[in-house]
């Protein structure tokens, strides 16, 4: 079975990380280029174990339903998406979060494979794993952007109260 991987460094806590690859909301926003829209299950918010999503959207062209279940779940260390409808035999896409050196690290693992026997692995290797990797790093850089983002916020407003905290000596 076919895997793409993808490691990125977030500066960010790993609570916030996680709840960003949970949320159904940001997930549309990350993929808006392949117009990709939560048509049934859980359509909006953090989606958890047992929840199931089906999406439309559009890759090499075409108009694509993909229904996916959350079948392991550790916040806020890992989650696991399994396809149960769609274009791929079949996928596992695991989610993996761990702090190091004040940064979260997320790994995707998406294992996956292709229908159609001999044509599904040869077209794995020509164009399948290429796209998956440039979607899960499209998707990735976009969750660390927001993270970033959000972790940048809290800490502006953790300045400003200290800033508005006054030291009175008597």
């Amino acid at each position: 079975m076919p895997l793409v991987e993808v490691k990125t460094e977030i500066r960010s806590d790993i609570n916030t990380c996680f709840d960003i690859a949970t949320d159904i909301d940001l997930h549309k926003k990350s993929l808006k280029h392949t117009r990709e829209i939560a048509i049934a299950g859980k359509t909006s918010g953090r989606i958890t174990l047992g929840e199931w999503v089906s999406w439309e959207a559009i890759h090499f062209g075409l108009v694509q339903h993909l229904t996916s279940k959350i079948t392991n779940y550790d916040r806020p260390h890992f989650f696991v998406d399994e396809m149960v409808f769609g274009a791929f035999k079949s996928y596992r896409h695991e989610h993996i979060f761990w702090e190091e050196n004040n940064k979260t690290i997320m790994v995707n693992r998406f294992y996956f494979e292709s229908p159609f026997g001999l044509f599904g692995k040869l077209s794995n290797v020509l164009v399948v794993k290429r796209y998956m990797k440039k979607l899960l790093l499209t998707r990735a850089e976009f969750l660390k952007k927001h993270a970033e983002k959000q972790m940048s916020d809290k800490t502006k407003n953790k300045v400003k109260i200290i800033e508005n905290t006054h030291v009175y000596e008597l």
